[in-house]
């Protein structure tokens, strides 16, 4: 939370979390499938309840605990920049039963759905997101194998066929070429892992519509 605090009186566009569901179906704001990783418990995210969750505490967090959706969405309200969500799957990479549909009311209840993109890798998910609509987005993230396998042509045909108007990789799959086709295809392009200066110029220089970053005061100054 002392991040989103930080970062919703910066001068950006959308600020990113990832969420989870809880045993009880409550969402929680957290990257991994697991606790182990970053906070000081352990096991699976989804084996706990909401009220377990709660009082489970980040590491390196100065004693605050895992944050609910709501709790993020609340620091945004009044902020101009927009909540950008990845909806992520579980251990064994299958979508959470019901968690878009969660989220969509989470956003409903804040009164942000409309200013607010759904991003996440599974490309169904994404169509429940595109299909519910009411958001300002839905972008589909590919991993590197699933950008090689498919090609260019490829990721834009499902990208057509589910009505997803970005698509979003890792900035060292982007190039000139790959940007062109994309444009020309009408598709937008998002990057994540644009984390030091060479990386974040090389992703302005090809114009990405959004790029996703570890040192958001670096690339407000290079983008400015």
């Amino acid at each position: 939370m002392a991040a989103f605090r930080h970062t919703a009186g910066l001068a950006l566009d959308q600020a990113e979390c990832d969420v989870h569901a809880a045993a009880d179906g409550e969402v929680f704001v957290i990257h991994d499938p697991t606790l182990d990783r970053t906070t000081d418990g352990s096991g699976r995210v989804v084996h706990r309840t909401a009220a377990e969750l709660a009082g489970i505490r980040l590491k390196g967090g100065q004693g605050e605990t895992v944050p609910r959706l709501a709790d993020m969405l609340a620091l945004y309200k009044d902020s101009p920049v927009a909540p950008r969500i990845e909806i992520k799957e579980d251990t064994d990479g299958r979508p959470y039963p019901g968690l878009v549909r969660r989220v969509l009311a989470e956003l409903d209840r804040s009164g942000q759905r409309r200013r607010s993109w759904i991003i996440g890798f599974d490309a169904p998910t994404m169509a429940e997101v595109t299909a519910a609509g009411g958001v300002a987005g839905v972008a589909w993230l590919l991993e590197r194998k699933t950008w090689q396998s498919l090609g260019l042509r490829g990721t834009i045909a499902v990208a057509k066929s589910y009505g997803f108007p970005e698509i979003g990789v890792h900035e060292s799959l982007l190039d000139a070429e790959a940007c062109a086709v994309l444009r020309s295809a009408g598709v937008g392009i998002s990057v994540w892992g644009a984390n030091h200066e060479a990386s974040i110029r090389r992703m302005l220089d090809l114009g990405v519509d959004l790029l996703a970053t570890d040192d958001p005061p670096l690339a407000i100054a290079l983008r400015g």
